[in-house]
């Protein structure tokens, strides 16, 4: 029996086993394409030119007219964080993601996991993993997956810091990636 597509889970998941499940029996996938994110012991503010150099023109504008990338709080020791959701509507919401990038895309299979609850700094946070016949095909499409949990996805982030525990507000970087898909969102 194959993974569910979607998992929300507070336990850690093993990258190696979630890959070979994955593409089990699946004679036609010749790549994988995975993204692992981690918690990150300090939360490093770029300097607008760093991150508007990585932004698409039209996000590099916004960034320099509009909102900082980052407050200056938002720089410093990250001591946890906390991940809540919002259970049923998050899969539902990351379902309706993978149901699009299998339209964009040549893929044969997409798993997603993300942890929720008290997360601390090395913690892996996210994982998606894409199988397709051709690379090119699943690093898109694990792009695209990523772009659209960063922004789109019903989770709610706190950094817990010497300073005290913050909510994370999304990011014009973030909503500029999404943008190079088709997407608009203003989520910063």
């Amino acid at each position: 029996m194959a993974p569910p597509r979607v998992l929300i889970t507070t336990e850690d998941f093993n990258l190696a086993g979630e890959v070979a499940a994955l593409r089990a029996g699946d004679k036609r996938v010749g790549a994988v394409c995975t993204f692992t994110g981690t918690v990150r012991d300090r939360n490093m503010a770029p300097t607008l030119p760093t991150a508007c150099g990585s932004l698409p023109p039209e996000g590099a504008e916004l960034a320099r007219g509009g909102p900082s990338l980052r407050s200056p709080a938002a720089s410093g020791d990250v001591l946890s964080m906390e991940l809540e959701h919002y259970p049923g509507m998050t899969e539902k919401a990351i379902e309706a993601m993978i149901d699009e990038a299998m339209l964009r895309f040549d893929i044969f299979g997409v798993r997603v996991i993300h942890r929720v609850g008290l997360l601390q700094p090395l913690d892996q946070v996210v994982m998606v993993a894409v199988t397709s016949a051709h690379r090119g095909e699943s690093f898109q499409a694990c792009e695209f997956l990523m772009d659209y949990l960063k922004t789109q996805a019903p989770f709610w982030k706190k950094e817990h810091t010497p300073e005290g525990a913050r909510w994370v507000d999304a990011r014009v970087s973030d909503d500029a990636a999404l943008a190079k898909w088709g997407i608009q969102a203003s989520n910063a």
